[in-house]
């Protein structure tokens, strides 16, 4: 015998987000953990807040929220805030019941500077960091060190010769630009919309972009992240970054060798690039390679 389809439009609901969630969904730990260095957190958030006007939406509701974008890979704040609107799963991670409005996607945009300039996205990824030191869950003895590309906003027609005089563009929006013949390099160009990007191409063969190099300190026992860093891209970033990133351990021997160079004997660089720098390694970590020398 079929089974009939009705259409349930039930007014009320007695379920709650906490029981839709299996026990021992890999979210439960990470959810724990972050309430905990939020709690800790939550003295700074007073300062950043006045104590007059309207209540503004919960910084810990907005931190969790973009911790479900980089554990999901969503790839914009409009696919999260609408993945949050009907997803019981994100509500719960996030705190919200299944009767709270969602925010308007422009909320993250207002509130990513107060969140910056207070520093508390470093304040709560050293505070997991701390919290995983104190699990014993990393070692001090083995380490990587790797970059990755971070393309620049900023587009190639905005990279001119440094101090020269440019003559009106036939379209203000889109001008037209005729790179051909035209040595291009960073000593001698810049962006005009972001001077700080830098010309750089991965390896031989690949096109030049405007861009940054991310680096990413991992301890090897268990491939946890311990350390970020951005820099300007250059062909010895990747390896200051290293030694930058290695000195500020929270281990005694990082305090030890801060000053010299043997901190470095504990970091392995991983490279995509042509590694002619190899036998430099001694002198740091690594040497310049053929992506880019200035």
């Amino acid at each position: 015998m079929r089974g009939d389809d009705p259409r349930h439009e039930a007014m009320f609901s007695y379920i709650t987000p906490e029981s839709r969630v299996r026990a021992d969904h890999p979210l439960r730990p990470i959810r724990r953990m972050t309430d905990a260095v939020l709690a800790r957190l939550s003295p700074r958030f007073d300062r950043l807040y006045s104590t007059m006007g309207r209540p503004s939406i919960p910084p810990e509701q907005l931190l969790r929220a973009l911790l479900l974008q980089m554990l999901y890979s969503i790839r914009s704040e409009r696919l999260l805030v609408e993945e949050l609107d009907y997803s019981v799963l994100y509500r719960w991670f996030v705190g919200l019941s299944l009767d709270d409005p969602i925010w308007d996607a422009t909320t993250f945009t207002k509130n990513r500077d107060r969140l910056l300039a207070g520093d508390i996205a470093d304040a709560f990824f050293a505070e997991v960091v701390a919290a995983i030191q104190a699990d014993g869950l990393m070692s001090d003895e083995h380490f990587t060190v790797d970059g990755t590309l971070l393309e620049a906003w900023a587009s190639q027609k905005s990279f001119k010769p440094k101090g020269a005089d440019q003559p009106p563009p036939d379209d203000p929006k889109n001008p037209t630009v005729n790179f051909r013949g035209e040595t291009r390099r960073n000593d001698t160009h810049a962006s005009t919309t972001d001077p700080d990007a830098r010309l750089y191409k991965k390896s031989g063969g690949q096109a030049a972009k405007l861009a940054y190099l991310g680096h990413l300190l991992t301890e090897n026992r268990h491939g946890l992240i311990v350390d970020t860093a951005v820099t300007a891209a250059s062909g010895t970033a990747e390896r200051d970054a290293a030694i930058v990133m290695l000195g500020e351990l929270p281990f005694d021997h990082a305090a030890r060798h801060r000053r010299g160079r043997q901190v470095v004997r504990h970091a392995r660089v991983r490279r995509r690039g042509p590694p002619d720098g190899h036998h430099a390694a001694c002198r740091g970590v690594g040497g310049p390679t053929r992506r880019q020398r200035d």
